[in-house]
């Protein structure tokens, strides 16, 4: 009995791993960026959730203003959003929006004007994956699942059936708009964040607060 429960943990394993493995997707340096020819690959990124940057030597602490410019949809060729609805995407960018948004007032004052000290930041949304309904949840609590959500757990990797999100972050002295640093990026939750296992696109929406953590601890 034992050894056919084994059997079937490691098969649902394979299985499983398998559909993870069509599911994730990885990003590319979206050729509609603005930034796009200026990016290249980041060797320093181990973790592999930012493939492509751009980076100038900045002294951020000489920045207290930001502008925050309104989300974009990605609408090129070489979007990776898959077959996911118009609504979706933008129940994402008004997210994405408001997380941004609060992160950064916590470190500097919210303008709309260039000027002296101010930053001006474009964030555009190019691809995302839902979650696979009550399988990604349910693969926490499997045999084989707990196998494989915990190797990625432990690598900092996307847990089985759980979404992501991709997105382009690109930054701007406001005054000169010359380009300070720019990447594409890729954010999803810990593999054992059952709460984001909830809801298609609940895993897309932790990523975006992962990333908007991620650019503060840049910016301070």
């Amino acid at each position: 009995m034992r050894s056919s429960i084994a059997l079937r943990g490691l098969g649902t394993l394979g299985l499983c791993a398998g559909m993870a493995g069509c599911a994730s997707v990885a990003p590319v340096p979206y050729s509609e960026l603005a930034s796009s020819a200026s990016m290249a690959p980041d060797r320093s990124d181990a973790s592999g959730r930012v493939p492509y940057r751009y980076s100038t030597p900045v002294d951020w602490r000489a920045y207290n203003k930001v502008i925050l410019d309104p989300v974009v949809v990605y609408r090129g060729r070489d979007h990776q959003f898959g077959d996911m609805s118009a609504k979706d995407k933008a129940t994402l960018a008004a997210y994405m929006q408001t997380c941004f948004t609060e992160r950064l007032r916590g470190r500097f004052a919210l303008v709309q004007e260039r000027g002296p000290n101010t930053l001006r930041v474009r964030l555009t949304l190019t691809g995302a994956v839902t979650n696979t309904p009550v399988l990604g949840t349910l693969s926490r609590f499997d045999m084989a699942g707990a196998v494989y959500n915990g190797v990625q757990a432990a690598r900092d990797g996307e847990g089985m059936m759980t979404g992501s999100v991709i997105y382009g972050v690109e930054i701007f002295d406001a005054t000169t708009s010359r380009l300070l640093s720019a990447y594409v990026t890729k954010q999803y939750p810990g593999a054992y964040d059952i709460k984001a296992t909830t809801g298609a696109l609940a895993a897309a929406t932790a990523g975006l607060d992962k990333g908007a953590d991620a650019l503060m601890a840049q910016l301070n």
